[in-house]
């Protein structure tokens, strides 16, 4: 994967031609059809009109029977069946939906997402108020990561890189001259095939006892995620994700606090971390998979000016992933991508009018 189409972002979607269904054939032998009027608990056969030298509609008794068999499989039972199947039915149901997760509780919560996090009432940011309202926002995303990185102590000292007892440094850097250079050679490196000296060079950037570099963090876990010229770790690399999410957030908590609305210089790192984490919690990549996670950091990236964000969090609202299914939001954010150069065949639903924005 090039390094260099990473930092950019992904190319634009390029249009893909769809082969004509092929017309479906008819059948020699034309099928019977009965037809059935029903309701909640009862159910009436309907027979079609006929007409002078049509045969009479013959059913048979087995036919008959069939037909009740299968049409009492979709009704209730009625009457003292019904009653005594009830509280059975609610129980059944309720352990369903504890299988399948399906709960209020398990679907709006995720121990990945801080209970504190502000709310705020515009979903896409349209104001440079908003935009900072969601850069507070990620930054105590980014800080309430549960992704305990004590928890990879035991890797870190497999031979990843790493403070002792989960500790790091407190000199966060985000850019100067010399590690800049350093990055760009690492870059270097990975373009022209040299995996194993590149991630080299990122992991001692990405220490968080040496230069403890955001941008370097970012792509150590991305190195250590896919196994770019090192052995896949895939916890460890949440580890240095979530360094860089919380190393950026720090830096730019200073600079919304001396009112830079538009963010610091530390806002790129932020908001590539966050999508980044976002796709391991979508994915189960080193973390369990959580969705209400996965859309959350979705949803903060793209305001954050994410394109490809932008797409996922709509992807979310379409499908219910971690939220209730909104196709009005979806297309808001389908509509923000767009207008940024991301743009996907097949969207022209989204400037359907009843999606425009009330004003």
């Amino acid at each position: 994967m090039s390094l260099k189409n990473l930092l950019k972002k992904k190319d634009k979607i390029k249009d893909e031609g769809t082969a004509p269904a092929a017309s479906p054939t008819l059948s020699p032998n034309v099928p019977e059809f009965t037809f059935m009027r029903t309701t909640t608990t009862t159910q009436e056969e309907i027979a079609p009109p006929i007409f002078p030298g049509d045969a009479p509609p013959q059913q048979t008794p087995e036919a008959h029977r069939d037909h009740k068999r299968l049409s009492g499989r979709f009704r209730r039972h009625s009457n003292a069946a019904q009653n005594q199947s009830l509280d059975e039915g609610k129980k059944g149901d309720r352990r369903l939906s504890e299988r399948l997760h399906l709960s209020r509780e398990r679907s709006s919560s995720s121990v990945n997402v801080p209970e504190d996090l502000p709310t705020i009432d515009n979903t896409v940011a349209k104001t440079a108020e908003d935009e900072a309202n969601w850069e507070k926002r990620a930054t105590l995303l980014a800080k309430g990561n549960s992704v305990s990185r004590h928890s990879s102590e035991a890797a870190l000292g497999e031979g990843g890189r790493g403070p002792p007892q989960g500790k790091r440094s407190r000199s966060v850097s985000v850019s100067d001259a010399g590690g800049d250079v350093n990055i760009q050679e690492a870059i270097r490196l990975h373009e022209a095939g040299e995996y194993d000296q590149s991630t080299v060079m990122f992991g001692k950037l990405a220490d968080p006892n040496g230069a403890n570099n955001a941008l370097s963090q970012v792509l150590y876990g991305l190195a250590l995620r896919h196994a770019w010229g090192c052995t896949k770790n895939e916890e460890l690399a949440v580890t240095y994700l979530s360094y860089a999410a919380s190393n950026s957030a720090d830096v730019e908590s200073l600079a919304l606090a001396a009112g830079m609305k538009k963010g610091g210089a530390a806002k790129g790192e932020l908001t590539l971390a966050i999508f980044e984490l976002g796709n391991c919690f979508r994915n189960g990549w080193g973390a369990k998979k959580d969705p209400v996670a996965a859309k959350q950091y979705y949803e903060t990236a793209a305001n954050l000016g994410d394109t490809d964000a932008m797409n996922e969090v709509a992807w979310c609202y379409l499908e219910g992933f971690g939220c209730k299914k909104d196709k009005f939001k979806a297309a808001q954010f389908l509509r923000l991508a767009e207008s940024k150069g991301s743009k996907i065949v097949g969207n022209t639903w989204i400037w359907k009018d009843k999606y425009n924005p009330k004003p």
